[in-house]
């Protein structure tokens, strides 16, 4: 390898890794604790702010909906964005809970108990295969059937959640297409002229600092945005600034324009 191509191929790591200043004020600017990482497809192009912390593994929380979506469709547990859950009238602590739910309704307001019901249904032994061929973070063994994603019995790290995204955007296997049709029926946050958003939004509360998700992908002309961001929630009051950060990087960068 020639001198000069050498040292670039050498630079690579370093650049990947280097700080980007402009997610890194956007942070300070609504002073919280984070990261960020933003992948372009195909271009491979990434913004990292706080590359140690985008390698430290939280619970998922609800952004496991993303892959229990995934797999509950592609086990025929749910069959379409519509498929019923029946409230058992029992009072929760989220009043957008109190009711009866689509999968669509139960994915956007996070229902624990929808996918609780989905989670007996489709079983350990189903998880633990699905994870290990996705490579999905790190499952703890034996796990809660109920509330392992809600606790540190499965964690994930943001550039770990790009990973799998990508895979998601791509619509690899081992899912079929009417897996992945059921998770974009729900997934989709915004659509606009020029681009559409798929998001999910997290909350570790069970964590110590809590920990706040805002992971997903825009496809725009083209490319493929794929983006994770967690952060130290103060109290509930900080939830909004998952959605609010994650918004202004990615307008920063050109992906919601």
């Amino acid at each position: 390898m020639k001198p000069l191509l050498l040292m670039f191929a050498l630079a690579l790591p370093m650049l990947a890794q280097a700080e980007d200043e402009g997610i890194a004020r956007i942070f300070q600017a609504h002073g919280v604790e984070g990261t960020m990482i933003v992948t372009a497809l195909p271009s491979g192009q990434t913004y990292i702010h706080n590359d140690a912390r985008a390698a430290r593994r939280y619970p998922p929380a609800s952004t496991f909906k993303i892959l229990n979506t995934l797999i509950a469709a592609q086990e025929w547990v749910v069959a379409d964005r519509d498929t019923p859950f029946k409230w058992d009238g029992r009072e929760r602590e989220m009043p957008d809970w109190n009711r009866d739910q689509t999968l669509s309704s139960a994915f956007k307001v996070s229902c624990v108990w929808c996918y609780q019901g989905i989670a007996r249904k489709v079983g350990t032994d189903t998880y633990r295969r699905y994870l290990r061929q996705v490579g999905y973070g790190i499952l703890a063994d034996p796990f809660d059937l109920t509330t392992f994603w809600l606790t540190d019995q499965l964690q994930i790290s943001a550039q770990e959640q790009v990973t799998f995204l990508k895979k998601v955007s791509q619509r690899q296997p081992p899912f079929g297409a009417h897996a992945y049709q059921v998770l974009q029926d729900v997934m989709l946050v915004e659509r606009a002229p020029s681009y559409r958003l798929y998001a999910k939004t997290g909350w570790a509360a069970r964590s110590q600092p809590q920990i706040g998700w805002y992971v997903g992908y825009v496809e725009r002309q083209g490319e493929v945005w794929l983006f994770a961001t967690n952060l130290d929630l103060r109290s509930d009051k900080d939830l909004p600034l998952r959605q609010a950060i994650t918004r202004a990087v990615l307008e920063e960068k050109g992906a919601l324009r």
